[in-house]
């Protein structure tokens, strides 16, 4: 077969109007006149399109010799954002929607005709002004609350290149590995082949050096066929926490009768098997308790975020301690999931649904669904599927949090949607989890996020709690965990806005008068709740209440995650806060700005996410004198071996006094357990208390552990007025 060719460049482009629609695709159009744009690429990057929304005219000229009598040649764009319409020499080739996956079109017979070519193509990503019933399955690239809606991502974001087969061509393939374990793995592959007429193939499939072969007659159209191919003795791929992580070639390969080949497909695979039980995780048979983050696009500009943007913040995420990445409400570029595949990480996988969709996107996010699992099935870092995030139809926005009534308005209808029946949750997010399981029955899959229990089943699903931002106090999760354990099985959203140390967007000689609207539409920041919780009128600085939103958020997700680990699969199986790194400059939930530099919280998130923890019973903002103290201490262990002869001493340290406590004992594998109790009482005098807590002792291979943490509170005589510490 002759080689490809790689259309990528730089291509002609203009806003499309009537008049150009009806004249742009000719092949003898006059384009001189039109912008030139990178291809890959996103049109608002270009300085005379920063503002445009789309539609876009794109233009292409290109010379491909024409192929001989046995080749097939397609047209493939990898990526486009989001619709577009596709014509080459004048002749119309057809339409793509969906912006992750990539669209062919078969053009055999247009390069027969002639050597020199146009490529035309409309591209739109029409602005989703009804937030509630939105169109365009982009997820978080046109509704999220950490990115500037008035940016668009339209474009021809991946590469457009010219392939060529032999008569027949794999249309769609499909690689999963549906169970393993040390004796066996079963890889299961689906393909669909395409062919002008009937004739004869051997399909020949060699995965982790096991080869498959069947002579199959296809009948003219498309044949779909299904199979499985069993690995003895495999190479087990294993998260960065439990293994090793081998990865094998899974490859496929249409031999005509002659022994040429006609077409062919590689990926790379790892062998495991995932279960999920009441949100409790297993790879390969072995439990794990998921410490996460959620994780929106590596840049907002999907285009420009290449390997080591992937590689670094995957790092990141591994260097803090945790197992799992939420790839939140879209999928992201082919090198994120090779890399975690590499890395070691599990990825909790989206598709690309936010909030409220129209009725008509329904058929559209089913064939997404199964474009998703023929995309990213074969990657073992994929641990889960999940439809939608936050299925109620809402917009949020910073003219409707500022306002009491819209706010209470959003509440309201997140409330409805939440307990009756909608269309979003009852009827769009069962169709697409029926069809991911049905694509896919290797992996969990849940319909939709952040779903409380509701009538009739009072099922749920995970949980977004957001104690100290839009709920309550940050002090609030112990009783809440109490109150209702169900709730706490898997939380996947908890945090705080704060603002980065390098938000160069912030007029520092302002303060205080920013522009705090301006902040809001375009970076994110929520005033309203900074309001109740960090207030800037507290402070003569911009650094110091920055500073001081760093500290609160480190707080925050400290002791949320302590709390959650302390509660590890009785009933919790895990966590994802919210969120990991930002895609543009702004002031949200993540814990890493625009240029990766880590806020207090990440140091926080890192040392809550150690591998052995001692932790106590948090002590109150402030206690009485002589206010009796029953505080309990507990090690959480996620160590797959037992920790031996553990000494945990317990210091409570006042201004003129301390009081020690200790105990020692064994701790079990991947266990949290009550080590002791802290029985006292407050100092008599007023003042700070801090507690200290260490851990020595030795891992079941002889290993060195230690451990230490600290807690803070004011203890006041009588009944002074106090202030919150911030520990």
């Amino acid at each position: 077969m002759p080689a490809g060719r790689d259309l990528s460049g730089r291509w002609r482009a203009a806003p499309a109007d009537d008049d150009l629609r009806r004249r742009y695709q000719a092949a003898d159009f006059d384009d001189s006149g039109w912008l030139e744009l990178d291809v890959p690429g996103h049109w608002q990057r270009h300085p005379a399109l920063s503002n445009s929304a789309g539609s876009l005219l794109y233009r292409r000229g290109f010379e491909a010799p024409p192929p001989d009598q046995a080749t097939r040649s397609w047209l493939v764009f990898d990526g486009v954002f989001y619709q577009s319409d596709v014509w080459l020499d004048g002749s119309y080739l057809g339409d793509t929607e969906g912006y992750f996956f990539p669209h062919a079109f078969e053009i055999t017979e247009q390069l027969a005709t002639r050597s020199e070519h146009q490529l035309a193509t409309e591209v739109s990503c029409a602005p989703q002004d009804d937030k509630r019933r939105k169109r365009n399955l982009t997820g978080v690239f046109q509704h999220w609350d950490t990115l500037d809606d008035s940016a668009n991502p339209g474009g021809i974001w991946r590469p457009v290149r010219i392939e060529h087969s032999g008569p027949v061509r794999i249309l769609h393939d499909r690689v999963i590995c549906t169970d393993a374990d040390a004796h066996r793995a079963t890889v299961a592959f689906r393909l669909v082949l395409h062919t002008a007429e009937e004739r004869s193939v051997t399909v020949q499939t060699t995965v982790a050096s096991v080869e498959h072969s069947q002579l199959l007659t296809l009948a003219a159209g498309d044949n779909h066929l299904e199979w499985t191919v069993a690995v003895p003795d495999p190479s087990l791929w294993w998260p960065h926490a439990l293994g090793d992580q081998p990865l094998h070639d899974a490859t496929v390969r249409v031999e005509l009768d002659d022994g040429s080949t006609s077409d062919e497909r590689h990926r790379r695979i790892g062998l495991r098997s995932v279960q999920m039980d009441n949100w409790i995780m297993a790879v390969n048979g072995e439990r794990l308790f998921l410490k996460g983050t959620n994780q929106g696009p590596t840049s907002f500009w999907l285009a420009e975020a290449g390997a080591d943007a992937h590689r670094q913040d995957l790092q990141l995420a591994r260097d803090a301690g945790l197992d799992l990445v939420r790839v939140h409400a879209h999928v992201g570029r082919r090198e994120l999931y090779d890399l975690a595949d590499e890395m070691g990480m599990l990825l909790w996988q989206d598709m690309p649904l936010q909030w409220g969709y129209h009725r008509s996107v329904r058929p559209q996010a089913m064939r997404q669904a199964r474009e998703a699992v023929d995309l990213l099935g074969h990657h073992p870092s994929i641990a889960m599927w999940c439809g939608h995030n936050e299925p109620m139809a809402i917009s949020i926005d910073a003219e409707g949090l500022a306002d009491p009534r819209s706010r209470a308005k959003i509440v309201a209808r997140a409330a409805m949607d939440q307990e009756l029946p909608s269309y979003n949750r009852s009827i769009l997010d069962r169709s697409i989890a029926r069809t991911l399981r049905r694509s896919d029955g290797s992996r969990p899959v849940i319909p939709h996020s952040g779903v409380f229990p509701h009538l009739p089943k009072l099922d749920g699903t995970d949980t977004h709690l957001y104690f100290g931002w839009y709920l309550g106090e940050e002090r609030q999760l112990p009783a809440f965990c109490a109150a209702v354990p169900r709730l706490v099985r898997f939380v996947s959203e908890f945090g705080s806005q704060s603002v980065p140390a390098d938000a160069d967007f912030m007029d520092h000689d302002a303060w205080p008068n920013l522009d705090w609207d301006h902040l809001a539409e375009h970076h994110s920041l929520q005033k309203v709740f900074f309001d109740r919780y960090v207030p800037p009128r507290d402070f003569a600085t911009l650094e110091g209440w920055a500073d001081a939103t760093r500290q609160y958020q480190a707080t925050l997700i400290r002791h949320h995650v302590e709390t959650l680990r302390r509660l590890k699969y009785h009933p919790t199986g895990g966590f994802t806060q919210f969120c990991f790194a930002d895609s543009v400059p702004a002031v949200t939930w993540s814990v890493l700005s625009v240029e990766r530099r880590p806020k207090e919280a990440y140091q926080a998130l890192a040392a809550a996410c150690r591998p052995v923890i001692v932790v106590a019973q948090r002590p109150p903002e402030h206690l009485h004198a002589r206010e009796p103290i029953e505080w309990d201490v507990h090690v959480v262990s996620d160590l797959r071996v037992p920790l031996l002869g553990v000494q945990v001493t317990a210091r409570l340290v006042a201004e003129h006094a301390e009081q020690r406590f200790g105990w020692d004992g064994d701790v079990g594998a991947d266990e949290c357990v009550r080590i002791g109790r802290i029985s006292t009482t407050a100092p008599t005098v007023g003042g700070p208390l801090r507690l200290v807590l260490e851990l020595h002792g030795t891992d079941a291979n002889g290993d060195k552990i230690s451990a230490e943490n600290d807690y803070e509170t004011m203890v006041v005589s009588g009944h002074h007025e106090h202030r919150r510490t911030a520990r």
